[in-house]
């Protein structure tokens, strides 16, 4: 499968401390890779890397094809990035967000893409009220939706659910799924082992500045022993608990 990202020997330091010591790592195109680590580990550093907003200091970083450090245009024209928090603007309305951010795209009719968006989003009660009025669900859904405009081929999310509820979490998840069905190829940053799980198709842990372990979750599994069998009562997961008091059937 040709590839979305290609990552060798990857270096970046602040201060003369070293973030980033020689990471490797490819992503498939139209998968969702997810980069685990703990806060420090060097995740947002490696994706504002990739996404052109920062310099490497060493190793080679190819997005879509093109080199980060010597065609940033055509990188930027094939991505799009969430951070951790929204990046919304507060003055105006959802609606009003995406119609801006189409027409910075030079999108025709920019006013069909934002309800489409806002449709596809679920926001098209909210499509008129402002960000500040949302809740965090509604505002991450929003901050996605804001990132689709002129449908990028490769979308960054950095730990997209920080700070978010359980059902808020469980909704940016559904959407995240739908994106890789659609095609789209998403490089996922998060600290949360249940989100990785849920997602990914690959995965790679970063500890400190270093790819450690790679691989789909049952490769992953297999670097360890065999677990014990033994037979229990099945005792329902807090997720299902959540889900059946809230009126859902089943998670994702």
């Amino acid at each position: 499968m040709e590839k979305a990202i290609e990552v060798k020997g990857l270096k970046k330091a602040f201060k003369g401390k070293e973030v980033l010591k020689g990471v490797d790592l490819e992503v498939k195109r139209g998968e969702i890779f997810a980069l685990l680590g703990s806060n420090g580990a060097g995740k947002t550093t490696m994706v504002r890397i990739l996404a052109t907003l920062l310099k490497l200091d060493g190793g080679h970083a190819a997005v879509n094809g093109f080199d980060v450090a010597s065609k940033p245009e055509q990188v930027r024209h094939a991505i799009s990035l969430t951070g951790q928090f929204a990046a919304v603007d507060e003055v105006l309305t959802g609606r009003e967000n995406l119609i801006m951010i189409a027409k910075l795209r030079h999108l025709a009719q920019p006013r069909q893409v934002a309800d489409d968006l806002l449709k596809r989003f679920g926001l098209t009660d909210a499509a008129d009220r402002k960000p500040s009025t949302y809740s965090g669900g509604m505002r991450r859904r929003l901050d996605i939706a804001l990132s689709l405009v002129g449908k990028p081929k490769i979308i960054f999310l950095d730990e997209p659910t920080t700070g978010l509820d359980p059902e808020a979490r469980i909704e940016v998840w559904k959407i995240v799924k739908e994106l890789a069905d659609g095609g789209t190829t998403v490089f996922l940053t998060t600290q949360y082992l249940e989100e990785a799980e849920q997602l990914a198709d690959r995965i790679a842990i970063l500890h400190e500045g270093r790819i450690i372990a790679g691989g789909t979750l049952a490769e992953l599994k297999k670097r360890f022993p065999q677990a014990k069998v033994e037979y229990v009562e099945k005792q329902p997961t807090l997720e299902e608990i959540f889900l059946a008091i809230i009126g859902k059937k089943e998670a994702i």
